[in-house]
């Protein structure tokens, strides 16, 4: 699962497989207790966002052509946008399944919980992106923090990952699958994030090298 974190934006990919499903849930939950999303909220995220991977799986697409997911908070408006991405022809459509059917009502639950939902084509590729907006009156400020590229984060900084400030423990150079070069930041809780050398990530300002 690659993934893209910021203090606003977090973008991850995931597996055409039905175990991506609870580990995007997990991922969301992570996300919203940092970013101070009340209780009742972050469930009824985590509802959607159930219903839209889980009809992203079902779309028919090549295996693998994976699901993209993107959490955006707006704490100035106390909006959250959750975003999810797949390969599949069609748009989806809110149907009225029939008394014995087991299937088909994701979209009428999104369409009941979601302040408001939507399909838009897909940015720059095949497929679409369907996406539902709700409130989040609790939603923290944005910390202070500034980007810089990956390669220039020192050990002992604090870095923004899923919502939350994290301690860099270590720091090494790596290649990923692709042959880009990448930074590897072991972190002091959680597992290692894997960046590309030249991508932005946020450091708290007043956190220096140790």
């Amino acid at each position: 699962m690659a993934e893209q974190c910021s203090d606003t934006e977090v973008t991850f990919r995931l597996a055409r497989r039905r175990s991506s499903v609870p580990r995007a849930r997990a991922v969301l939950r992570a996300v919203l207790e940092g970013w101070g999303v009340g209780r009742d909220v972050a469930e009824t995220g985590e509802l959607i966002l159930s219903e839209l991977v889980t009809n992203a799986l079902r779309a028919r697409a090549p295996h693998d052509r994976q699901v993209g997911v993107r959490i955006v908070r707006s704490a100035e408006d106390g909006l959250l946008w959750l975003e999810v991405s797949d390969a599949g022809a069609g748009r989806p459509e809110v149907r009225a399944p029939g008394r014995d059917e087991t299937c088909g009502r994701g979209l009428l639950l999104v369409e009941a919980l979601a302040e408001c939902w939507g399909v838009r084509d897909r940015a720059g590729g095949i497929g679409k992106t369907v996406w539902a907006r709700l409130k989040a009156p609790g939603l923290a400020p944005v910390p202070g923090g500034e980007e810089v590229a990956a390669i220039t984060v020192q050990v002992g900084q604090s870095v923004r990952v899923w919502g939350a400030w994290r301690t860099v423990r270590s720091v090494r150079s790596e290649e990923s699958p692709a042959g880009a070069p990448s930074i590897v930041l072991g972190l002091d809780e959680g597992p290692a994030l894997w960046v590309d050398a030249t991508e932005p990530v946020t450091v708290r300002k007043d956190a220096a090298p140790g």
